[in-house]
Formats: structure tokens, sequence, C-alpha cells
């Protein structure tokens, strides 16, 4: 049954965060990564969700601020050009520290979308202690970006933890010999389980509200969500 949550905005250190969390908390947290939109309409319904599942969901701004509620996504694009990897991965563990040292989270995975999908990959392969690593259409292209210093596909093969990566194959942005790299690196592995979808006709960040007038993209997020959130709850149990 759905559960009733809270929602609040929290202060961590100098970072501010969005937290979803089923009344009265939970051990089993999620580190949540955005797309392009930070913590917009989209990412807080997808923290909603997760915390609805019994899981505590707390959401990392990428932008320290603007968000696609209120800011055009040339600026949000522009934004995207200024993050430094090691930066981020900072942030990221920081609000890992918060959701096992003040959120009373005991078992804790983290889940991205498009660049918090490659984020997530990379996380993944630094942290060994997370229950599982959620990786939806993750932006790693065929050429590095000039401020992707962490090589995404490397991190990969060093997760630990059971991997759910989702893949569109009409992807635009990743090109599909990108995506075997990463199934090849997660099939390396000697431990964690290797969960990989591929829709063949979605495009890039089809799990994204705006991208649903193509029914293509629509189903393959009706289909990948709820499975994504049976993972999420069954692996942080």
């Amino acid at each position: 049954m759905p559960q009733d949550i809270e929602m609040s905005t929290v202060e961590v250190g100098k970072l501010s965060a969005y937290l979803a969390r089923p009344s009265g908390g939970s051990t089993a947290g999620m580190l949540l990564l955005p797309m392009i939109t930070g913590i917009g309409e989209q990412l807080r319904e997808f923290a909603g969700d997760i915390a609805r599942a019994g899981v505590t969901a707390l959401c990392w701004d990428p932008w320290h601020g603007p968000s696609s509620d209120d800011t055009p996504h040339e600026k949000l694009f522009e934004l995207l050009g200024e993050l430094d990897d090691e930066a981020c991965l900072a942030e990221h563990r920081q609000l890992l520290g918060y959701l096992a040292d003040e959120l009373g989270c005991t078992s804790t995975g983290v889940i991205g979308w498009c660049l918090g999908g490659r984020l997530a990959l990379i996380l993944g392969g630094r942290e060994r202690g997370l229950a599982n690593v959620v990786a939806y259409h993750p932006t790693v292209p065929g050429t590095p970006a000039p401020n992707h210093t962490v090589d995404a596909v490397e991190h990969t093969a060093l997760i630990e933890a059971p991997v759910m990566m989702l893949y569109p194959g009409a992807d635009s942005m990743v090109p599909v010999e990108s995506f075997r790299r990463l199934r090849d690196a997660l099939e390396s592995r000697d431990t964690g389980a290797s969960i990989v979808h591929l829709y063949p006709a979605a495009e890039h960040g089809f799990s994204s509200r705006a991208r649903h007038e193509n029914p293509v993209n629509a189903a393959a997020y009706a289909v990948s969500w709820p499975q994504a959130l049976e993972f999420i709850r069954t692996t942080t149990s």
C-alpha cells in the first residue's frame, strides 16, 4: 500500500536538498541525482514516488537554486558546462552522510537521470557501501565533454552493488557504442547483478514528462518506472 509521506527542503552544510520520505522516516534511502532540470517538478514527483514505496529520497541540487521551474533550459545548459566532476562527487558524499547520520538510513542507493545517470555510475564505482545504482539514460557521450574529467566506463566496472541501467535506442546524445561500453563494463564485474533495459525507439531523457508527447517515450517510462521502484525497494530493504 502507498505510504503517507513528508516533504521538505533541508540544509546539509552549505547545500540545500529536497527531501521526501515516509511519515516517520525509514532505514532505506536513495540519493537522487537529477537531469538538467534540477530539483524541478519532475524530480520532486520521482522523489514522492520513491517515498511512497517506503524509501527516503534525498535530492541533490546541481545548480544550487535554479531549476526548470524558474530558469530557461538555455541557462541550465550553460550551467551544465560548468559542473566539475570531483566537486559534484564531494557533494554527493556529503548527502550520503546526511542520509546515514541524520536521517537514520542504514541502506542507501543512488539513482540518476541523464547527467545524474552518468554521475550515479561514477559514484557507484567510488562508494563501495551503496545498496544499488540506477542509471536512467545516462549521458555518456562518445567523446567526453571538456568537463567530464572522470571516466564513467572505468568506474562502472568498479561498482559492487546491483545496477539497473536503462538505455533508449534512439538516443541522439549517447551513441550505441557508449551504451555497449557501459554494458560490457557491467558484465565484466565479479559481483553485483546487472539489469540492463533497452528501449529501441525511445529517445534520450524518455522519463521526462516533457518528452511524453512521443508515445514511444511515454510507453518506455510507463514500463520502466514501476520496475525501477521495485528494484529500489528490494535492494534497500
